[in-house]
C-alpha cells in the first residue's frame, strides 16, 4: 500500500514514559537533557523534523523498550533563557522499532517499520458505534473524581477522533495504560479501552472512599 506521506527510514528515539502521542494529536514537551537537546538540534535540520517517542518496559532489569511507539513532527519550538527547549510534536504515525542503534550521536536511533499503521496517515478515523450519551456521563464522573475541569459544551460536541484521542493523551493514566491506548487497533478499540480505564479508576476511587 502506497502511503500518502513520505515517512523516514531512520528515526531518532526519545524515550519518555507516561506521555502519549497519537496520530494528528499535539503534544507539548520540555527538553533539557543535553543528549536530547542535541537530538532536537539535529532533527530541526532535517526535512521531516520527526522524532520517535517510545516508552520503556518495566521489570526487566536493563532498559528495554516497548514494541510500538509514535513518530511526531516538530511543529513548535522555543528556547528558554536557561537553555531548555519547549517543543510541540504533531503525531504522524505509529511504528515498530526494528533495532536500537548507537552511533556518533549521543542518542539512540532506530529503523522504524510503518507496516500495519497505514491507517494512521490516511486521515481522521470515526467510531460509528460511539455511545456518546453514555460516554459523557462516565467522563464527567471520572473528571470529578480526578478534580479535572473542562469546557463541557465544546468537549461534548467534538469529533469522535479528536475527543477520544485527546482524552487518551491528557488523562492521568499509568504508563502501561497509555501504552494500551497507543496500541489500540482502531478508534473504536481505543474508545473501549478508554472507557474501561475510566470505569476501573472510578471503581478504585469508590473503594478507597469506603475504606476511609
Amino acid at each position: 500500500m502506497k502511503l500518502p506521506v513520505k515517512l523516514p527510514e531512520t528515526l531518532p528515539l526519545f524515550p519518555i514514559d507516561g506521555a502519549l502521542l497519537l496520530p494528528r494529536g499535539r503534544l507539548p514537551l520540555q527538553v533539557f537533557e543535553p543528549r536530547f537537546l542535541a537530538m532536537v538540534d539535529d532533527c530541526l535540520k532535517t526535512d521531516d523534523r520527526m522524532i520517535g517517542l517510545i516508552q520503556t518496559e518495566k521489570g526487566k532489569g536493563e532498559t528495554t523498550y516497548q514494541n510500538v511507539g509514535c513518530a511526531g513532527r516538530i511543529v513548535g519550538f522555543s528556547e528558554t533563557a536557561d537553555g531548555r527547549y519547549m517543543i510541540t510534536l504533531s503525531g504522524v504515525s505509529r511504528y515498530r522499532p526494528l533495532d536500537f542503534r548507537e552511533s556518533f550521536k549521543p542518542y539512540l536511533v532506530t529503523t522504524p517499520s510503518w507496516t500495519g499503521f497505514e491507517r494512521d496517515v490516511a486521515g481522521p478515523e470515526h467510531d460509528p458505534e460511539f455511545p456518546r450519551d453514555d460516554f459523557i456521563p462516565l467522563l464527567q464522573k471520572y473528571f470529578h473524581m480526578q478534580e479535572l475541569e473542562t469546557d463541557w459544551e465544546n468537549l461534548s460536541g467534538a469529533e469522535d477522533e479528536l475527543l477520544i484521542n485527546s482524552l487518551s493523551m491528557l488523562c492521568p493514566f499509568e504508563p502501561e495504560e497509555k501504552q494500551a491506548l497507543l496500541e489500540a487497533a482502531d478508534l473504536k478499540t481505543r474508545r473501549e479501552t478508554l472507557q474501561a480505564l475510566m470505569e476501573m479508576a472510578i471503581h478504585a476511587g469508590s473503594q478507597k472512599e469506603q475504606i476511609q
